[in-house]
């Protein structure tokens, strides 16, 4: 008797132990990043590889989207719970009537930039006059562009303007752009100094723009009071915290099982994103976000400025 009271004892003991974490697990949230697995998403990897989803009782899983501008589309047709996207654009996604609100940060600064060459005789924004100018995606980066110029005097129509798709630094090395703009401080800075012809950045918030978050997520508007979601931002945060706590071992966790990213660009990349991780991805600055609202408002990008709390929030705390 006492043998069989002994592992009716350990049995429990086991279950009470493995419980929470077995059970934990059921409530399955999907993420659609924003385009391919990269340093950028640091954070998210990292709280998946230290276990900080499942503890919050999460499954966690992560889509890599065939086309970078299906992410939010999806969450919004129901077919995702958050998507991976760019705060600048996230307001026109609202504008155009995609029940979506910001529920965390990723990134937390700009990364855009306007680049030149290093060696190029372009030292300043007001010698772009007469030149020939490359972005990819019309719109938010041809505003920025506007700005940028405005702010030393000059106009859009002083610069040749180029759609260079994707191909941002390969058209400045064959000269066929003086400058680029859309290119990101963390990845085209890097993969220029690789390839061995350094660039010139003119950072964006230092020519008008107001400072913005660049990636941010976003779920259903009617969807965020499930507390799976603020279960999801805390978890979140743990692993940003844990990252630029120890950011050699999160690179670790990063690329394990994912040896296709242990790279130069994706190990320098790594360095420069570190500073610029949201510490609190749930909080929200709302006077920055009505601030950039007013921004794009002003500059034709949207007609009209929502209430904060349809495209924005800061999730209620999880547990009393």
């Amino acid at each position: 008797m006492k043998h069989k009271c002994l592992i009716v004892f350990f049995i429990v003991a086991a279950l009470m132990a493995g419980g929470p974490n077995t059970s934990a697990a059921s409530e399955k949230i999907t993420v659609v990043l924003d385009w391919f697995i990269n340093p950028d998403h640091g954070p998210l990897f990292v709280a998946l590889e230290k276990g900080f989803f499942s503890r919050q009782g999460l499954d966690v899983s992560f889509q890599v989207p065939s086309n970078p501008n299906d992410p939010p589309k999806l969450v919004a047709a129901k077919n995702a719970d958050i998507a991976v996207s760019y705060q600048p654009q996230h307001y026109i996604h609202v504008d155009q009537g995609l029940p979506l609100v910001r529920i965390a940060t990723l990134v937390a600064t700009p990364l855009n930039t306007l680049v030149v060459l290093a060696d190029s005789d372009i030292k300043n924004i007001a010698q772009l006059k007469g030149k020939t100018v490359g972005y990819s995606i019309g719109g938010f980066e041809t505003v920025i562009l506007k700005v940028m110029l405005e702010s030393q005097g000059l106009s859009l129509d002083t610069v040749k303007l180029v759609n260079v798709n994707f191909s941002l630094s390969p058209s400045l090395f064959s000269k066929s752009t003086d400058a680029v703009i859309g290119a990101f401080r963390n990845f085209e800075l890097n993969q220029m100094d690789i390839e061995g012809r350094p660039g010139r950045a003119f950072y964006v918030e230092e020519y008008g723009i107001p400072s913005y978050d660049e990636l941010i997520l976003v779920a259903r508007r009617d969807d965020v009071k499930a507390l799976k979601f603020r279960k999801f931002v805390d978890a979140l945060e743990e692993g940003a915290q844990f990252l630029v706590n120890h950011p050699d071992e999160s690179w670790r966790l990063f690329i394990r099982g994912r040896k296709d990213l242990d790279n130069q660009l994706n190990r320098l990349a790594w360095q420069h994103t570190l500073p610029r991780f949201a510490l609190r991805p749930g909080a929200l600055d709302r006077a920055r976000y009505q601030r950039f609202a007013k921004f794009l408002k002003k500059n034709g990008l949207i007609n009209k400025i929502p209430q904060l709390d349809q495209y924005a929030v800061e999730l209620p705390i999880a547990h009393p």
